[in-house]
């Protein structure tokens, strides 16, 4: 490995420490050239999620970011120093380059604020920004058949789901509302009742059923577990393990999330590797 590439994996790898909090956890289990990889594509994906999260974010500055991508698919850096990892795990894994492209038209429609009228544009909205994700590290992952991509994606819809229940308020505060309008308006909740400290009954039951949902979602991409290869089981089930332990929490705390930010303790999420690592 060149002094680049070396540095460049450092860089992400350091990346992937202090800002993956839940993926993270689940890199230890796999091998390390795996980690450095799922390394190289969270930091790639965080990028993209700083540039739409920034204030004053502007598309312009997504557009440039397209551009680098498209260079460093082709081995031309830019100036950021993950792209060296980047192209080299790209390139190690066969992950198709749509994936990335796909993820960053996800979250340039996060520039503006944002309402999401019924569940089919929720579903696309969750596709490029979690199920791109899920079906790039299968191919880190190594899979055994071209049914673990739907399932990736599918996976990654569950992921997203719970992610959305959770910040419910912080989005919301940012003009952002992913539950679908549809819906707040079968519940009787407003945009108001989003941002407010005290939970309405409507509230409790919109959420409830968006919970069912995203439950829904980790049943039907069960079967990519028996998909992927035999070495890489163990960080699937603590990535699945640790959001569903997350989507738990806010199911128990009676889907408490606009006064406080519902999220697992250290010690919860290294259980649940250690439960996984060890096939319990």
């Amino acid at each position: 490995m060149s002094p680049e590439l070396e540095r460049s994996y450092a860089h992400c790898r350091r990346i992937a420490r202090t800002r993956a909090r839940n993926f993270y956890y689940s890199f230890v289990l796999l091998s390390r050239e795996q980690r450095d990889a799922m390394c190289a594509v969270y930091a790639f994906n965080r990028a993209c999620d700083d540039l739409s999260d920034e204030p004053g974010s502007r598309r312009d500055g997504l557009i440039r970011w397209r551009e680098q991508l498209d260079r460093a698919l082709q081995g031309r850096y830019g100036p950021d120093p993950l792209w060296p990892a980047f192209h080299d795990t790209a390139g190690r894994y066969g992950i198709p380059s749509q994936y990335f492209h796909q993820m960053i038209e996800g979250v340039t429609s996060d520039l503006e604020p944002r309402r999401i009228r019924d569940f089919d544009e929720l579903y696309r909205y969750c596709y490029q920004v979690a199920s791109v994700v899920g079906m790039t590290i299968i191919h880190i992952f190594g899979f055994h058949s071209d049914e673990a991509i739907p399932l990736a994606e599918k996976c990654g819809v569950a992921f997203q789901l719970t992610n959305i229940l959770r910040d419910v308020r912080e989005d919301a505060e940012r003009g952002r509302i992913y539950l679908p309008e549809e819906d707040l308006e079968r519940f009787g909740v407003t945009p108001g009742d989003l941002i407010s400290v005290q939970p309405t009954n409507g509230f409790v039951e919109l959420m409830r059923f968006e919970a069912a949902r995203a439950r829904s979602y980790y049943e039907l991409s069960q079967p990519l577990m028996e998909l992927v290869d035999r070495r890489s089981r163990r960080s699937l089930s603590a990535l699945v393990g640790i959001y569903r332990a997350l989507l738990d929490k806010i199911e128990a705390s009676g889907f408490d999330v606009l006064s406080r930010r519902v999220s697992l303790s250290t010690f919860s999420k290294s259980w649940i590797v250690v439960r996984s690592a060890l096939g319990s």
